[in-house]
């Protein structure tokens, strides 16, 4: 009788889900093609309800498996969407700096974070498309950087199209989930002790 296969090791250290969140148009579907398949596009499709995408990353020694959910922006997609803040490790909340009703609303987008995600989901602030012309900016730097320091969570302007801190953004909020888990997983093989 042959044994039974070996159970296969994971490809991966930890794995993270995110989760984009803001208004429709804001560009969330371009930053997660960007980040992870290095391309862009202007052929602006609408995200229906929810898709996501997979990108592997090397961080501090670990390899990351990011599991990254786009969200659709549109109201009507809102009920959908809400099922998936409770999976959500870490959360990007996106603005368009061309539109100010998009930045005006992520404080209903982090309402509905508290309602809906569990309470120590990391999040990160992201002015996108900042590679716009100055002269249709509707959003200056200094007021998303007031607002994230308000919430107490990191900020970045990006540009999917330029790829302006793109890496970065993703980069930085894996970090700081990864240590997350670490300094819990730490307590709690204190705790056991």
């Amino acid at each position: 009788m042959a044994a039974p296969p070996a159970r296969a090791r994971a490809d991966y250290d930890y794995l993270i889900k995110l989760l984009l969140i803001g208004d429709s148009g804001v560009g969330k579907s371009c930053l997660l093609l960007r980040f992870s398949d290095g391309s862009f596009t202007t052929s602006f499709i609408t995200t229906i309800g929810i898709d996501f995408k997979i990108r592997t990353i090397e961080l501090d020694g670990k390899r990351i498996k990011l599991q990254i959910w786009d969200t659709a922006g549109q109201e009507r997609f809102r009920t959908i969407t809400t099922a998936y803040y409770r999976g959500a490790m870490g959360i990007l909340l996106v603005y368009d700096v061309t539109d100010e009703s998009s930045f005006n609303n992520i404080r209903n987008w982090i309402r509905n974070i508290e309602q809906h995600a569990s309470d120590n989901v990391n999040k990160i602030l992201v002015g996108n498309k900042a590679d716009m012309d100055e002269s249709k900016r509707a959003v200056p730097t200094s007021k998303g950087q007031a607002l994230a320091d308000e919430y107490g969570i990191k900020f970045f302007e990006t540009s999917a199209k330029t790829n302006l801190n793109v890496e970065e953004v993703f980069f930085s909020i894996a970090r700081d989930i990864k240590q997350r888990l670490a300094d819990t997983d730490s307590k709690s093989e204190v705790w056991f002790l």
